[in-house]
């Protein structure tokens, strides 16, 4: 072993696991070298999940970004020579129609993300694993890149790592435990360890299951929390002997049941002539904070295995064998089955990405097998290019608030998530039931009061409707349709589409306390916002203006979208509850790296908003303000900002719609925010909830959404947001920018689709929630545009006023037309749609008369 280095552009905390090896390979990939990797135990890890780890991969997930890095990963293994491709069954049992829904909305998610998974018969399950039950289930769903990672994940983490020193890129150095980090003006600047101190530029944290205690000495947390996963093992299973195989059948998941099981292959494979059983507890799952994980030599087998009681999955192993009967017939191998440890977090996602606390410092924990080599190369192409083909925005270790990282929330939330790896089916909009009630607005007990249907965002409780209300539905009830399917209809209320009508007639307040508030001050606010905008941020003419705008990323695509209130001697930047951590971050950095003399501040906590909106929103509002005539279409027009005063409280009104009517954005010391609630109460205007605002009249209004219709891999243009003229001043992404504007056309655009036929198979009208992929009525294939990107519902709601379901999704260029059918497919069955506008094209008052009246 070579000395240990004193210097290094970048160190790897955790080189010996998947995930620190991936880093490694794709750095050296991107042109990085003078890489020292490090690990407190042996290189590949001897202790931590990597070493213990089933090792298989399904690409069954419900989001983009966890697809392509499972099937990148996939690839990957497959090219180093390391997986066996051999597929996987996830079944439904008899009785339990929730998880055959399941696998067929998977089937949906597949065809939005480019997976090949798709429903088969039981027959064809039991065909596929012999040892299956074909009478206990009701069919499957087959995903034929399922494999294996063999012989181990273990093994390939190796290879990376002597390709890396071999190339001279990399100096490697196991049992060396980092003890501290080196820090010096808000960046790290080195680590220290039992084998000396390193400096370097960079480090790069991935610890795995200790990965909490690297962050410690940033100053910081993770929201990760490790999680007893029971392997047990049965044998022997000598079917495989004499192949040399390390895996035979398909692997299985009875996901109903929290479980999983495989053959280990020939028995002089790694693991083998065995079962393994394992399984996920649903109820009281075990965390284990990392401070309390045993040491090398305290453990029987590792620090990441623990200890089984087989007692304690007794239940779920005897439904098992009957789903399997084989378990029942081989004999128990107690001294191979153990708890082994891997890691949840608090939102399902890993953290990734710049420590919040030092410059410099990254982190990439939470990550399983499955995806290590994806999530390797995200980290890799972020530290060198600043971006990630995928938009990254769902994994970003910045996308937290403080309270999130706060040691019994962190607790809290992973319990709750621990609970559910495998079972039940997650929701598009499923509530968190831990961990709430941390924000909430200065009116919430008068909400409380109405009866509001709390759900949360960002910390803030937000009431989605009142059943206080729920008398408007004698008004409109035959606008508002009873959800029949039980799916549809979950964490709905249809009083919420009631609110919206009542509002469309008359007049609504919103409670938008939700909403993430950053100042900038400072002798160069101006200039740092004209960098980070796309709109047109300074002159005095914009002074006292409220300026809708983008934040782009070096390839000109969108990055953020949020409102700018210009004051003579500040900006105030208006953002939703869950991008406004990130781009609040992202802010402080570009400052820094550019030396703008500014001051960032997160002030979400010390003021509140109330939108007040509909046809007579002037008419209430008059009633109660100081200053009625203020508030007149002369004295104040579209956009303005204007100081008010109700109840004796001084607002500043805003003079915009998220909701398509006329009114304002109240926005308040929180303090003041019940006096001003009560007056508005007083005189009759009725509270609506979140729904109308954030779904259902935001899509009659074509209105996009932050992380979901905007993201890093579309453009203003294809967004149909890009301004008419470009601005004179440099801004970040300016270049890109220009060049897609100069494009005869673009390769896609966000197009808004109405289906013309909700009604399913049995004649149940549908009310689709979630991603649903949309294809060519002709073959039945999902659209793919010219760079590649496959076509999916980004948003989708049942729209009142308009009485259709409403989607926006981008399309090709060459299927933009207004009129054109196309299908959508949701819970693996066909639905026609209808494009209703292509670009920003409003259903509901498409001139855009009534905010303006």
């Amino acid at each position: 072993m070579s000395a240990f280095p004193d210097r290094a552009k970048v160190v790897i905390v955790g080189a010996g696991g998947i995930v620190g090896a991936s880093v490694v390979h794709h750095l050296i990939e991107n042109g990085w070298d003078d890489i020292v990797g490090i690990d407190k135990s042996g290189i590949p890890t001897d202790i931590g999940s990597t070493a213990h780890a089933s090792d298989f991969c399904f690409a069954t997930s419900h989001d983009l970004l966890t697809c392509w890095t499972t099937m990148y990963s996939m690839d990957f293994y497959e090219e180093m020579g390391h997986y066996a491709r051999i597929g996987g069954l996830e079944v439904a049992r008899i009785g339990d129609d929730e998880r055959m829904a399941e696998l067929r909305r998977r089937v949906d998610s597949g065809k939005a993300f480019g997976t090949n998974v798709r429903i088969i018969s039981s027959a064809e399950a039991k065909e596929k694993f012999p040892l299956l039950e074909e009478d206990q289930i009701q069919g499957a769903l087959w995903d034929p890149d399922a494999g294996l990672v063999v012989p181990r994940s273990q093994t390939v983490a190796g290879k990376l790592i002597d390709q890396g020193v071999q190339a001279g890129k990399l100096k490697i150095f196991a049992n060396t435990s980092a003890l501290e980090l080196i820090t010096e003006g808000g960046r790290v600047r080195g680590v220290k360890t039992e084998r000396g101190t390193i400096y370097a530029d960079h480090v790069v944290v991935c610890a795995g299951l200790w990965g909490r205690l690297i962050a410690e000495m940033a100053g910081e947390d993770l929201p990760v929390m490790p999680v007893d996963h029971p392997l047990t093992f049965f044998g022997p299973y000598n079917k495989y002997e004499e192949t040399g195989l390390e895996i035979g059948m398909p692997l299985l998941r009875d996901q109903g049941n929290s479980a999983y099981m495989r053959d280990t292959g020939d028995p002089k494979s790694t693991e083998g002539g065995q079962i393994e059983w394992g399984y996920y507890f649903e109820e009281n799952p075990r965390l284990v904070h990392p401070r309390d994980i045993l040491e090398k030599e305290q453990a029987r087998l590792s620090p990441s295995q623990r200890d089984l009681e087989l007692e304690d999955v007794m239940e779920p192993l005897e439904r098992a064998m009957e789903l399997t009967p084989i378990l029942a017939e081989l004999g128990y191998n107690e001294g191979h089955s153990f708890n082994g440890l891997l890691q949840t977090s608090t939102d399902g996602n890993p953290s990734m990405g710049e420590s919040r606390k030092l410059r410099g410092l990254w982190y990439a924990v939470g990550i399983w097998i499955k995806d290590g080599p994806g999530m390797g190369k995200l980290i890799a192409d972020w530290m060198t290019h600043g971006r990630t083909d995928i938009d990254h925005n769902s994994i970003d270790y910045s996308r937290f608030n403080e309270f999130q990282l706060d040691e019994e929330f962190i607790h809290d939330r992973c319990w709750e998530t621990a609970k559910k790896i495998y079972n039940p089916p997650i929701h598009p909009r499923e509530p968190f039931v831990n961990a709430r009630g941390i924000r909430r607005s200065p009116f919430y007990e008068r909400e409380v009061e109405l009866g509001g249907y709390f759900m949360e965002l960002g910390g803030w409780e937000r009431a989605h409707g009142y059943s206080a209300n729920e008398h408007l539905l004698e008004k409109h009830g035959n606008r508002v349709p009873v959800r029949e399917n039980e799916w549809d209809n979950r964490h709905f209320w249809r009083v919420s589409n009631a609110e919206q009508l009542e509002m469309s007639e008359d007049c609504g307040i919103i409670n938008l306390s939700h909403f993430h508030i950053t100042d900038i001050e400072g002798p160069d606010h101006v200039e740092l916002m004209e960098w980070l905008c796309a709109a047109k941020i300074g002159g005095d003419k914009n002074i006292g203006k409220g300026i809708y705008t983008h934040m782009l990323d070096d390839e000109g695509n969108v990055r953020a979208d949020f409102t700018v209130f210009r004051m003579e001697d500040s900006c105030r930047l208006v953002n939703g509850a869950d991008a406004g951590p990130r781009d609040c971050t992202y802010m402080q950095r570009v400052a820094q790296d550019k030396g703008f003399d500014v001051a960032i501040t997160d002030v979400s906590e010390k003021f509140t908003t109330i939108g007040i909106w509909g046809p007579n929103a002037r008419e209430n509002l008059q009633k109660i303000v100081e200053d009625p005539e203020a508030l007149s279409l002369d004295n104040f027009p579209f956009a303005a900002i204007r100081p008010i005063t109700i109840a004796g409280k001084t607002i500043s009104a805003f003079r915009i719609s998220y909701v398509g009517e006329q009114g304002w954005e109240l926005h308040m010391a929180y303090e003041d925010g019940l006096a001003v609630w009560d007056a508005l109460r007083s005189i009759g205007i009725t509270a609506v909830g979140i729904e109308t605002y954030a779904n259902s009249r935001r899509l009659e209004k074509s209105l996009r959404l932050q992380n979901a219709d905007l993201h890093t891999q579309y453009n203003l243009f294809e967004a149909d947001l890009a301004r008419p003229k470009v601005k004179a001043a440099e801004f970040r992404g300016k270049a890109k920018h220009i060049e897609y504007r100069a494009r005869e056309h673009q390769p896609a655009l966000l197009c808004t689709l109405v289906m013309t036929d909700h009604l399913d198979n049995q004649g149940v009208a549908r009310y689709p929630v979630g991603t649903l992929p949309v294809m060519n009525p002709d073959t039945g294939e999902t659209l793919v545009d010219a760079l590649g990107r496959r076509s999916y519902t980004t948003s989708i709601a049942f729209g009142p006023n308009i009485g259709q379901n409403i989607a926006l999704a981008y399309l090709p260029r060459d299927y933009c037309q207004p009129g054109r059918k196309l299908h959508v497919s949701y819970f693996d069955e066909t639905y026609p749609v209808e494009i209703a506008g292509v670009g920003y094209k409003p259903l509901y008052d498409p001139e855009n008369v009534k905010p303006r009246s």
